[in-house]
């Protein structure tokens, strides 16, 4: 006997309640971590023409059949695999004079369902809960033979251009859960529900096999088991459905910051108050209105976006899911403090939703659809009440989308109200429609808001698309000013949360189908990339201004509450003064809970951090908020100390011995008392060779400056006291630099030049190969590497990062990244191989550091960089990263070039300062 799980309903329920609930007994597993084996017959590809076994619920590529497919194939090139599934399982005895039904929570794409040998129903449409009643065809007390034939793709060529031509991985199978339904012969099949702020509360009860019924009574509950308000709704005729009304005043109402959730629990009872069949349901009380030309309101607060779209998707499994999944995917989210998730391109997993009302995230969930008219009208409107059925209920959905991109049927937009008692608003994604428009993949320009829709409430259902490590945080920060700044911007949804590389099971490798897939802010298996942090801080409800600590600072912050529906006073709040010890660990010098109002939401106020004795010698001011539920909503961290101060630590070095120096034909030679020999080249001034007694440290070849064509005029070498200094000009005096060569082995670097007047890159190279590098320790901002429009997220401090060779989203998936900018470098200690060290200190404010060049993944779009030609690089200015569809300078002002006015900006050049300490050796 095969493996059978049962599953009981369990609802809180008040003590005398306990009798005729439905019974659930699973077919199937309950996701993707709980299968069962069932026997298999794959017609075409990998393992195939053989009867095998496989795990239910699954993706057969990811169980070793078939072939993989993305969904931009052509379909003349594809397998149209089917697969046969065979299960028996024994019906129990217990069951007569019960309503069985067989539910489907999902299959792809086309299948057959045979029970005992005769066919009880078929089913087109792979992301849609569907059932058939099975009570004759089921033979109790006895083995019965469940047998199903599943076509990945559908003899429905609507169905095709809704689900499998779209730009996503294609898979096969029964993805979703299988089981028995058991009611007894008068239920309650399913309920529809209206629960308002206010308190309004409708349903529509919907009713089976009414003979003894008389009337349906319904209790809302608490999560503590305690009864708020009985509803009760008599008469009832032999319908097939009843509505129940009522008021329940003062509810706790529903919403992301905020989830308050109740149970309506329905009893179907006879004229003598006999339990027939009792159904629960958990609800929130909230209220949604699109408001035309204003915005949409939930629970009369007006709502701003901060939304990503999502697949359901794991490089493992597919597109077969599970409750722990479900609960990883919205806890992500809500740690980059985002409210919403669209459903993309289909509606998702029940528990995705569930998990979704219990921690709080708004939701469009959508009908599938893909850029060309898709679902044929007769199909269409058959799934979009499958899907309504199902969801009608989850308080997170505030929104339907009428499929994606052009991929809607107008035939039925009415449809969505007519059969949701909500009457939620539907969208068309890309398009404009009744109150809305939801353009995708705006321009920086468009949100100038002078667009033909511009009465229309604006929200993109799809913006600044990743690539590998562009989009998502690149631009953000401009686009969100305008968009949070405008009465008519409703915010918006990145695309997408994760990179969508499937780990095939005939390569054993990840892939994301070139660069189709790799769209993510996380990694496949969640990994946190740097758009993570950006994201996080950009949309953190609680903003605090961006702003230089000086001996002056007071201790105070300009502070802005953008939660909906929470006060600060809700939240925590801590300051902390902290020192860096010299290999990296934080040391807390005073901590604290800052003074600051309890600001209501949308309001602004002064935060005031007490200066503690000695602040001022402190390396940093944190401040750390979590909201009411102990999520982290950011920490903050504010330098306090500067680079100069930072390097005052090498006044150490004072050795009062003579510089040995020697020259060739091409090299001024310097050796200290110490053993550091140092060569600089006699016709340009670079850095030649450096060694010590324990060998080379191949850094050499600086400093070029970055874009520069300027010819050197003179190589000129001085001596300043014990001090060796090498001086070298450039034509028309637009740029020199000077080197200074210590008796302590210290060499100092001193440079000034003009950048080109509009440049994306300004700074200079230096050589060291990739080979050598194993570690570097650095006083910046990270761990997380930046562009010039993706600034945020990083955060000041010590960090040690070992080398590797990630290309985001598309190979290595080990992050943070190494090779890229820092922001805002004070030191940088390079770890070599053969365990040789030096140290470089910046004496110049805001400099970046790059530790080589990021290499580009194949095909880049619109997302690839142009980089200097050096390995390290310390420089003033960084380039900006596009989108997959949009180049950086289309992304706003943060991503054009740098524009320099030469006459107006110290003095006409930019200076970079640096002490390079080679003396140091931890072996």
């Amino acid at each position: 006997m095969k493996k059978v799980f049962l599953l009981f309903l369990i609802i809180f329920l008040p003590a005398q309640s306990q009798a005729q609930q439905s019974l659930i007994q699973y077919l199937s597993g309950t996701g993707a971590d709980n299968t069962t084996t069932w026997e298999f017959y794959c017609t075409a590809g990998a393992n195939s023409k053989t009867w095998k076994t496989i795990q239910v619920p699954s993706c057969w590529e990811q169980q070793g059949y078939g072939s993989y497919n993305y969904g931009h194939d052509k379909f003349e090139d594809r397998i149209n695999e089917e697969g046969l599934y065979r299960f028996s399982f024994e019906g129990n005895e217990n069951w007569k004079n019960k309503q069985i039904d067989l539910v489907f929570e999902g299959v792809m794409t086309d299948c057959e369902v045979k029970l005992n040998g005769k066919v009880i129903g078929t089913h087109q449409g792979a992301f849609y809960e569907f059932s058939f009643d099975v009570t004759n065809a089921l033979k109790l007390g006895q083995s019965n033979l469940l047998e199903v034939r599943v076509k990945k793709h559908s003899d429905n060529e609507s169905v095709n251009q809704a689900e499998r031509n779209a730009d996503y991985w294609i898979f096969g199978g029964i993805f979703r859960p299988v089981y028995l339904r058991v009611n007894p012969k008068e239920y309650i099949d399913r309920v529809a529900i209206d629960a308002r702020a206010n308190g309004d509360f409708k349903a529509d009860v919907f009713l089976k096999g009414v003979k003894n019924a008389s009337s349906v009574e319904v209790s809302i509950v608490d999560f503590k088991n305690n009864i708020q308000k009985v509803f009760e709704q008599k008469n009832i005729k032999n319908g097939d459905s009843i509505r129940v009304n009522g008021v329940f005043s003062n509810p706790k109402v529903w919403s992301p910051e905020h989830p308050h959730r109740y149970i309506a629990l329905f009893k179907l009872l006879n004229s003598e108050k006999k339990v027939l069949h009792q159904y629960s349901q958990k609800i929130g009380f909230r209220t949604v209105e699109v408001r035309e030309a204003d915005g949409i309101y939930v629970n009369g607060m007006k709502t701003k976006f901060k939304g990503v779209n999502s697949h359901t998707f794991h490089p493992d499994f597919g597109r077969t899911s599970s409750e722990k999944l479900s609960l990883q995917t919205v806890n992500i989210i809500k740690d980059m403090n985002m409210n919403a998730i669209r459903f993309s391109h289909y509606p998702h997993d029940k528990h995705l939703l569930n998990v979704c009302d219990s921690l709080g995230l708004y939701v469009l969930n959508e009908l599938g659809g893909w850029q060309a008219p898709s679902y044929d009208t007769k199909i269409g409107k058959k799934l979009l009440r499958e899907m309504i059925k199902r969801d009608v209920n989850n308080p997170s959905i505030i929104l339907w989308d009428n499929a994606n991109e052009g991929g809607w049927n107008t035939a039925y937009d009415q449809d969505f109200a007519n059969v949701d008692i909500q009457k939620r608003e539907v969208l068309h994604p890309w398009g404009a429609f009744e109150k809305t428009v939801t353009s995708h993949y705006i321009d920086y320009d468009y949100l100038a808001f002078d667009h033909f829709a511009a009465r229309q409430i604006f929200f993109p259902t799809e913006f600044l698309h990743g690539l590998y490590d562009g989009g998502h945080g690149a631009g953000l920060d401009d686009y969100w000013q305008k968009m949070w700044n405008h009465p008519l911007s409703a915010g918006g949804f990145l695309w997408v949360l994760a990179d969508e590389s499937i780990k095939r099971t005939d390569t054993g490798l990840l892939d994301s189908d070139g660069n189709h897939a790799p769209d993510g802010i996380v990694g496949p298996y969640l990994e946190k990339e740097g758009s993570f942090y950006t994201i996080k801080k950009i949309w953190s409800p609680i903003q605090l201004e961006e702003k230089y600590i000086t001996p002056q600072f007071e201790g105070k912050l300009n502070i802005e509450n953008r939660f909906q529906f929470t006060s600060l006073g809700e939240c925590k709040l801590e300051y902390r003064w902290v020192n860096y010890s010299e290999n990296g660990k934080k040391i807390i010098v005073s901590k604290g809970t800052p003074l600051i109002s309890d600001l209501k939401p949308m309001e602004k106020g002064v935060l005031q951090v007490p200066l503690v004795e000695g602040w001022k010698n402190t390396h940093a001011l944190e401040l750390i908020a979590t909201d009411p539920f102990g999520r982290n909503i950011y920490n903050w961290t504010y330098a306090v100390t500067t680079p100069k101060k930072e390097a005052t630590v090498l006044n150490r070095f004072s050795i009062d011995e003579k510089i040995n120096f020697s020259e060739s034909d091409s090299e001024y030679i310097f050796i200290t008392s110490n053993g550091v020999k140092i060569a600089i080249g006699k016709k340009d001034g670079l850095l030649k060779s450096v060694s010590r007694k324990d060998g080379i440290i191949p850094f050499t070849n600086g400093p070029v400056i970055i874009e520069n064509t300027i010819v050197v005029a003179g190589v000129k070498h001085e001596t300043e006291g014990l001090s060796h200094s090498i001086r070298v000009s450039f034509e028309k005096d637009r740029q020199a630099f000077k080197w200074t060569i210590e008796p302590s082995g210290l060499l100092k670097l001193d440079l000034e030049y003009e950048p080109k007047g509009k440049t994306y890159t300004a700074g200079i190279d230096f050589d060291l190969p990739e080979s050598e590098m194993v570690k570097v320790k650095m006083m910046a901002n990270g761990p997380y590497r930046v562009w010039k429009n993706r600034l945020k997220g990083a955060e000041f401090g010590v960090w040690e990062k070992t080398f590797n060779n990630t290309i985001t989203g598309h190979s290595g998936f080990e992050y943070p990244e190494f090779k890229g900018y820092y922001s805002n470098l004070y030191w940088a200690e390079f770890s070599l191989s053969e365990g040789k060290t030096f140290k470089v200190y910046s004496q110049s404010d805001d400099l970046f550091l790059k530790l080589y060049n990021p290499q580009e993944a194949p095909d880049p779009a619109k997302s690839t960089v142009s980089h200097s030609a050096g390995a390290i690089s310390f420089m003033n200015g960084i380039p900006a990263i596009g989108t997959k569809f949009k180049k950086a300078d289309a992304l706003g002002p943060q991503s054009l070039p740098y524009t320099f006015a030469s006459k107006r900006v110290l003095g006409g050049k930019l200076s970079i300062k640096l002490i390079f300490d080679f003396t140091i050796n931890k072996k």
